[in-house]
């Protein structure tokens, strides 16, 4: 698929959509219209509530529309004549103006028929290179102009555009399967965690269940790291305001920070991010460089505020815990260094089955040298740091694309994208070069020649936070988690009461060789527990009956296969053992 060709089938598709929607409108007011990963949406000013029930009526047209092979002609005017224009639309008269203050020249449109649009384009030709088959509308949402909360709420339509039929119907498949196992649907019917009003919203209650997971996440993001040489450490949830605004991140990320505490003399502010406390440990006493590179990790609870709109399950949240990492190094060792992060993240992600290239890739984000409010200046230092970034990926053939804009205020990054369930990507956790705090915080080593020398920072995740990692692999597993992952590795069902007992044996000898068994002592029917523990996905349930305590094979189910199969206690246990160390 031409990725340019099928963005400008999609603009035109929502140029069609607003063209449809102000033959039946005349009054609407337009807002932004652009497109979007898979589609395009539009906002409306609308008379009257529009839903997804007319969506009918709204396809119907813009498939005329299409019929027709209406041509999309363009033009240009100057600032004044377009404001003149329209100057009964404010909505069109503010987008001027910020085209004005951009300092453009000019201000483009596109006609269509009867239909005159400020658009900066580009459009198809005609509407004969449109696919009427391979356009449909997804969704309706209140959306505010301009994003701003104090402005009117908007109607905003969401369409998605392909070139043919069959990449529509192939998305759409997709997003049945994405709805199915959305984490949110699985994580209530699987019991892995719930949400409280009482408690707050985006404040994850991880369940017993839920807790195993996040457990063994831990457990081997920590052995892990402690092999490659990471100093595991736990610093506070608080610091002072201080703290951040010496970092340089309290101007940048105060609107998404929890508001200041008053204690005692102190203004102290739920952190939302761990590098200063690293750095303070860093400063505790002086350092030689024969200490670098000092990888400080944590397993860091950070307090964000995000608006109720972007809350999202476990995959946006108000607090979360970041398996957080900061590399203290010589410049000289910041490449080798940045190299094995990455071999740590690849090493991950082919434990949680992703393969490199297909269901993840790294953006590398840069800095823009013209934004002096948004990038700290030093062109040089960004120059180094891009280019090492750069130099690092193509040496260790890693899919990667760059994305000019993106960097963090303090240094170019690595974004770790991975594909969701529904085709989608997003960034699931960063590498980041940072040239900036050192300075500071005033971070000095003494060389080999003895003499104060600046280090550098590489700010990194392993895993990312682990709730966002939690939701991601429950949509990928649908729940059904390897062995390692799975909170109950082995269920139980005894065939009837007097064989309860003689499960709970069982069961010892499987949690003395450390796998986690859960009993159904319901007095159902063995066929309705064996029913149960397939819908919780177990990955091995076994039926105990007489044959069974009297010493014969064990009868398992399979997770995922038809036929139960018959072994030996001793072998069964060791099979078990020998998936959860080898975390399969």
């Amino acid at each position: 698929m031409n990725q340019e060709k099928i963005d400008i089938i999609r603009h035109s598709c929502s140029h069609l959509m607003s063209m449809a929607i102000a033959e039946k409108y005349p009054t609407v007011g337009l807002g932004v219209g652009p497109t979007i990963e898979d589609g395009f949406y539009q906002d409306y000013d609308l008379p009257e509530i529009i839903s997804d029930k007319d969506f009918v009526w709204i396809e119907k047209q813009m498939r005329e529309l299409i019929a027709q092979k209406i041509k999309f002609v363009k033009s240009e005017a100057d600032f004044d004549t377009a404001l003149q224009f329209y100057k009964e639309d404010p909505y069109k008269t503010e987008m001027i103006e910020d085209l004005k203050k951009a300092g453009e020249k000019n201000v483009s449109f596109y006609d269509s028929d009867w239909f005159h649009n400020l658009c900066a384009g580009p459009h198809v030709k005609d509407t004969s290179e449109i696919n009427p088959e391979a356009f449909k509308l997804m969704s309706v949402a209140g959306a505010y102009w301009r994003g701003s909360e104090k402005n009117k709420m908007l109607t905003r339509i969401y369409g998605v555009a392909f070139e043919t039929k069959e990449e529509l119907e192939e998305y759409l498949r997709r997003q049945e399967e994405a709805v199915k196992n959305d984490h949110r649907k699985l994580g209530a019917d699987l019991d892995l965690f719930v949400f409280s009003d009482l408690v707050g919203k985006g404040l994850p209650l991880l369940t017993p269940k839920g807790t195993v997971i996040r457990k063994e996440l831990e457990r081997f993001v920590y052995e892990e790291e402690v092999k490659r040489g990471y100093k595991h450490v736990v610093t506070p949830h608080l610091a002072k305001v201080q703290l951040y605004e010496t970092s340089g991140h309290y101007p940048y990320y105060k609107d998404t920070m929890y508001p200041v505490m008053k204690v005692d003399e102190d203004e102290l502010i739920l952190r939302p991010m761990t590098c200063p406390h690293h750095f303070m440990l860093f400063k505790s006493r002086p350092r030689s460089y024969r200490e670098l590179p000092l990888r400080i990790a944590e397993f860091a609870s950070q307090f964000r505020y995000e608006k109720s709109g972007e809350l999202a399950g476990l995959m946006r949240v108000r607090t979360f815990c970041l398996a957080d990492a900061h590399i203290i190094a010589v410049p000289d060792q910041a490449a080798s260094e940045i190299k094995q992060v990455l071999d740590l993240i690849d090493y991950a992600n082919k434990i949680f089955g992703l393969k490199k290239g297909e269901d993840y890739r790294y953006r590398l984000s840069l800095g823009d040298r013209n934004e002096e409010k948004k990038y700290y200046k030093d062109d040089a230092a960004w120059d180094k740091a891009e280019d090492i970034l750069r130099l690092v990926l193509k040496e260790m053939d890693a899919p990667y694309f760059e994305a000019p804009g993106e960097a963090a205020f303090y240094g170019p990054k690595i974004d770790v994208q991975i594909k969701k369930i529904n085709g989608h990507e997003e960034t699931a956790f960063t590498v980041q070069y940072d040239f900036v705090m050192p300075k500071r915080f005033d971070m000095k080593y003494i060389d080999k020649d003895g003499q104060e020398k600046q280090p550098i920072v590489i700010h990194r995740s392993s895993i990312g936070a682990f709730e966002r990692t939690m939701a991601f692999l429950i949509e990928r597993y649908a729940g059904a988690f390897p062995v390692w992952l799975s909170p109950v590795q082995v269920i139980l069902a005894p065939v009837s009461v007097k064989h309860v007992d003689g499960a709970r044996a069982l069961a010892t000898e499987f949690i003395d060789a450390g796998a986690r068994v859960e009993i159904d002592d319901t007095d159902e029917t063995v066929g309705n527990k064996v029913r149960k523990a397939v819908g919780q996905k177990a990955p091995y349930v076994l039926v105990i009956g007489d044959k069974e305590l009297n010493g014969g094979d064990l009868m398992v189910r399979v997770r995922g296969e038809e036929k139960p199969i018959n072994i030996g206690k001793a072998e069964f246990i060791a099979r078990v053992v020998k998936e959860i160390k080898e975390r399969k």
